[in-house]
């Protein structure tokens, strides 16, 4: 079973966003499809609850609650792990020590930008980021690529040594769709077409993890 963690020490930078989307593509492509939703706020779980008379549905299963391990079925072929805002690395060991590849959202502001590198320089001694086992990928979220600012954040995280596998715009789409339970991958209009081409190098990217 492929698992994508999704991860930031910095709320408000589009996490939940991020998981449920990624939950709703793999189950949209047939995939047995897992959340686990370890975030106490739970807003991962009641997405998915939405969603559950779909076709592609995706199973929510409470992260926050001890040995859930327990509750993944046999045959889950993806999951996607939603965290708490502010978590440590300590906070992530667990799911860190089992995880295909972990991508870490960030707004472009100095506010989210500042505190996500002390959070990549901890979670960078974890022995399978060192020894190159968990591949990191950064996502450049909310975004408004006409704004200088967020042009300049770009250039930012690409400076870093960690790939930017992922620019998505901001868009009030996201918020009317979570409250569906439905996702950018639901629709074929062309305007979210145009967001669904930010993500196909995220996309790419995470289907190439083992």
């Amino acid at each position: 079973m492929k698992t994508i963690l999704v991860a930031s020490s910095k709320g408000g930078v589009g996490k939940t966003t991020l998981a449920t989307n990624l939950a709703a593509h793999f189950a949209l492509d047939g995939l047995n499809t897992v959340l686990l939703d370890a975030d106490p706020q739970q807003s991962a779980t009641r997405w998915a609850q939405r969603r559950a008379e779909l076709a592609a549905a995706v199973l929510p299963l409470d992260g926050t609650r001890r040995q859930w391990q327990r509750h993944v079925p046999e045959d889950a072929q993806r999951m996607v792990v939603d965290t708490a805002a502010g978590s440590t690395r300590e906070d992530l060991e667990q799911h860190m020590d089992i995880a295909s590849a972990m991508l870490v959202p960030v707004g472009p502001s100095a506010l989210d930008i500042e505190p996500t590198v002390n959070f990549l320089n901890a979670i960078a001694k974890h022995p399978r980021v060192k020894k190159g086992q968990l591949p990191i990928g950064i996502v450049a979220n909310r975004l408004r690529p006409w704004t200088q600012a967020s042009q300049q954040a770009v250039a930012v995280l690409k400076g870093w040594s960690l790939p930017v596998v992922g620019e998505l715009r901001d868009s009030q789409a996201y918020v009317m769709l979570a409250g569906l339970g439905r996702s950018l991958f639901d629709y074929h209009s062309a305007q979210i077409r145009e967001h669904q081409a930010d993500w196909a190098p995220l996309l790419a990217w995470a289907g190439r993890a083992r």
